[in-house]
Formats: structure tokens, sequence, C-alpha cells
């Protein structure tokens, strides 16, 4: 009964499914309906109907599972270049389901020692003649002992070779200075559940959290999460668990590379370029425009993509590149890897262009390395 509930849902969602819309009006369909409601509802309705869609294998009609194109990044085995960055599955809920969809890796999070409820509401919104996003959701999150209890959700995808990444972060009640205690709590937690960790330390939504970004700051922060991969790897037999630190666009050029000489210093294996930005000026007089919060989505392509470039030049491959920001189509992917990144992620794309993106991008970025350029 429960299935034919559901078939009925989807002949709502999507009238005619013998092929009278196309797949961009079959997404065209969902997005309308999605984009009349609040933001975050329609993030909460995504997210509970998705196991079923995927399960059922209704999003084959707007899309279709990308070949492998397997890449080895960190040390560890990505069956494609392209993953869903962290935000849209906080709580690791749906790891398998957007794994149907085609992604290489799912990045959980971000999530914190405990569960906390996040920014007050409303605290995310769309721009829409801009394909942007502003957000200031503030780490809501169930906690790290609940997320893992979640993960039964990524079995599937990690059984067929799916990388599961868990981004970390600081609850908004530790001080600032007591902040290194949260990240070291996280990875002591998560390590034998993750393939690889990130760790966010430059989302503008947590109140002083991009101060950990400063010299001596970053310096101690990164010190302290290598020595406790130091010890845990000791403790478990000498198991290395890749670590990515996150880095934000708006510091300036030279203070990036500052960040990125001490990542490499202390044997951090990768750099994600790059969070949100609360740069507004390619969105100067949208509605929502002067919301705080980061904004994601075509306005920050340019600058995330300038950001790869930099880090790129610079390191000369000593460490590696996942790019987040602005990839709303396959050649926007392809321009983070001509920029100097290994891995691509999406998130605010996904929203605005929908589950086809995953394998126009995966199917762009194949070919474009098969050609050798």
């Amino acid at each position: 009964m429960r299935a034919l509930a559901r078939r009925q849902q989807a002949h709502h969602l999507f009238p005619d499914i013998s092929g009278a819309y196309s797949v961009m009006d079959l997404y065209s369909t969902a997005r309308r309906v999605l984009f009349a409601m609040n933001p975050e509802t329609a993030h909460a309705v995504t997210m509970a109907n998705l196991d079923w869609i995927v399960h059922l294998g209704l999003h084959k009609l707007i899309t279709h599972m990308p070949d492998d194109d397997p890449v080895t990044v960190m040390g560890v085995r990505f069956p494609n270049t392209v993953g869903l960055a962290a935000g849209m599955d906080k709580d690791g809920t749906r790891v398998s389901a957007f794994g149907g969809l085609g992604f290489g890796h799912v990045e959980i999070g971000t999530i914190t020692p405990l569960a906390q409820p996040g920014n007050p509401k409303p605290r995310l919104f769309r721009l829409i003649p801009a394909q942007g996003v502003i957000n200031r959701m503030g780490f809501n999150n169930e906690g790290v002992d609940q997320v893992l209890l979640n993960l039964r959700s990524a079995d599937a995808f990690r059984l067929r070779g799916g990388v599961l990444g868990i981004n970390i972060g600081k609850n908004a009640v530790t001080p600032i200075e007591n902040a290194l205690s949260d990240y070291e709590k996280c990875l002591d937690k998560v390590y034998d559940h993750a393939d690889y960790i990130a760790v966010n330390i430059s989302s503008p939504n947590t109140k002083n959290l991009r101060t950990l970004q400063g010299a001596g700051e970053l310096d101690h922060l990164v010190a302290g999460i290598t020595a406790k991969r130091e010890a845990l790897k000791a403790e478990r037999g000498g198991k290395h668990v890749p670590i990515a630190v996150k880095l934000a666009p708006d510091l300036e050029n030279d203070e990036i590379l500052r960040c990125v000489d001490t990542l490499v210093s202390y044997g951090i294996d990768g750099v994600i370029a790059t969070n949100t930005t609360i740069n507004r000026k390619r969105v100067q007089g949208l509605e929502h425009a002067e919301e705080t919060g980061g904004l994601s989505g075509a306005p920050l392509r340019e600058r995330s993509t300038e950001v790869v470039r930099l880090i790129a030049e610079h390191v000369k491959g000593e460490i590696p590149i996942i790019a987040s920001g602005g990839v709303m189509t396959g050649a926007d992917a392809i321009e983070k890897l001509e920029a100097g990144a290994q891995l691509v992620q999406l998130f605010t794309g996904f929203i605005y262009n929908g589950p086809k993106l995953v394998a126009d991008c995966v199917e762009a970025l194949a070919a474009w390395r098969k050609s050798g350029r």
C-alpha cells in the first residue's frame, strides 16, 4: 500500500511519465513546486522524500547514473570527481540516496559535539535572478553521537565504493579559545566512520569561527588536530584518515597562501576551496541580498575558481584541492579542474539545476580528463 501511495504521489508530481515532458520540463515542474515553498521547508520536503524516490527509480526520469571515472585523491579512491558539499545532508540521513543520484562522494555535516538548533529562522534565502542562496543556518545538527547512528544510511553507498566525508565544527556555545577541544571530540568520534574528515573553520554563520584562520589561531588548531590524529592512528593500528580544511573566499590572497602553507607544514591532506562568501558585489539590489550569512551559487563561482587557481599555482601539487563554489554546469566543473582542483563539489547548483547536474558534471569532467588537457 505504501508503494502504491508513493507511486500515486509521484504521478501527482510528474503528471505524465510517458514522455510528454522533457527531462528539463520534469525538473522545472518539481522546482516550481519546491520554490513556491519557504527554502528551508523545501529542503525538508526534499530530504523526507529522497529515499523512496531513489528506491523506486523515479530519479531516472530526469537523470541517469554516470559511468565510473575513478580518481585517487588524499590516498582515497573516489569513483568519480563530483561530490555533494557539506550542508545538504547535515545529519547523515540520506547518504545512499544522494549516492544513487551519481555523486562519487557525499560530505555530511557540519556536525558538532552537541546537538544544536542553529540560528533563528528565517535563515535561508533564494536569490533567484542570480542563481544564488544566502544561508545563516549556524551548524544546526543532531550532534555527533546521533549522526553516527544515522550513518547506517551510508552503508549501501560505501559498499559500492562511494566515499563518505564528515565535516566537523565547533558548537556555538563553545568559546572560540576552546574551539580545538570541540574539533578533537568530533575527530575522536568520527575517525572510524569517515573516509575523510573536513574541518570547517570558515563558515560566516558561527560567531568568530573565521578567526580560526588567523596566523596564530590556525597554527594552534592544526597542530592540535594533527596531534590528535597521530594519537588516534596509534590506537587504531596505524589507520590514517585524511583531513581536509575548508577555507573562506573572503581572505586576502596572501592570507589564503599563508593558511595553505600552514596546512602543508602540518601534513593536512587536502584543502577545500571555498566556503560561502559575505561579499555581495554580484547581487547588489536583489531581493534578500542584504541578508546576513554566506552567499553561494553562481555569484561565488569566479572568486572560488580564482582561489583554486591561486592555491594550485602556489603548492604545485603538494596538497590536493577540492573545489566548491558556484558549479552550475558541466563547463563550470571543468573550469575548476582547469584551475588546478582534483575534485569538485555541488550544492547550490544542485538546487537550481537538479539531479541531472551530477551526471552532466561527471561526464564533462571524464571527457575533459580523457582528452588529456
